[in-house]
């Protein structure tokens, strides 16, 4: 591969309190972690995609399919420290962390990340989308808020509603933190070397770990929808979705 070659890395567990065997999870008669291979396979952008897996049965749907699966270890406490051990051996300058639990994934949002990662000097990337395109609660300590300086890169994630609207003026509207990051291969060796930091611990939000240590984030905002997967009723909404797209 060249150089700035892109490698998409997708962390699969079997196990989810929310959701035993999530990844395996049919949606249209496909297994989930299928669908979201297909995606990351569409982006133009990326060079190679694998699997980061430490079950056999998630190796053997990927291999069923056609993919390329790493098996990895069973003590990994993160899907990054997964995905730092699984590119151990695969080329690739930029690392990407592609949830496994996005089915629907549009091909031109991660192109966007990588191409934002390829024109910047940032350390990592991620993605953001404006909450009124979502319809969720901004609210809501799931949803995850990101604030931005004035070039793009991340000051600051919380569960909770930041920037904070005093006056009522809403003149900044909160950005739904989207969990896909990029990360330079050298950058993401020490990132999981280092210690969780406090701001980590206190929001249980992984990225602060890179702020805390200096790291520039640089954020994509999107005008982009996914759908998540978080537990089983989610995949009859993905379903329907999908059946939309057909007929349209």
């Amino acid at each position: 591969m060249s150089n700035n070659s892109v490698i998409a890395v997708i962390p699969a567990r079997y196990g989810s309190s929310r959701f035993p065997g999530k990844p395996l999870a049919l949606i249209a008669g496909k297994p989930m972690i299928q669908r979201v291979y297909e995606c990351a396979r569409e982006a133009d952008a990326i060079d190679q995609v694998v699997v980061a897996t430490d079950d056999d049965r998630i190796a053997a749907a990927v291999a069923d399919f056609g993919g390329e699966a790493v098996m990895t270890s069973c003590d990994h406490q993160t899907g990054t420290d997964r995905i730092a051990e699984a590119i151990a051996d695969c080329p690739g300058d930029i690392v990407l962390n592609v949830q496994g639990d996005e089915p629907l994934l549009p091909a031109e949002v991660l192109n966007g990340l990588v191409d934002a990662m390829k024109n910047s000097e940032a350390d990592m990337g991620t993605v953001a989308v404006p909450f009124g395109l979502t319809g969720r609660d901004p609210g809501d300590p799931n949803a995850v808020k990101v604030v931005v300086d004035s070039e793009g890169y991340a000051l600051y994630f919380s569960r909770a509603l930041i920037p904070f609207d005093r006056d009522g003026s809403r003149d900044v509207e909160p950005l739904l933190h989207w969990g896909l990051y990029a990360y330079r291969r050298e950058f993401l060796q020490r990132f999981v070397g280092w210690p969780r930091g406090r701001l980590e611990a206190c929001e249980m939000l992984e990225q602060l770990r890179a702020l805390e240590n200096g790291a520039r984030i640089m954020v994509v905002t999107t005008q982009h929808l996914g759908a998540g997967v978080d537990v089983p009723e989610d995949v009859q909404r993905v379903e329907a979705i999908l059946r939309e797209r057909e007929e349209s």
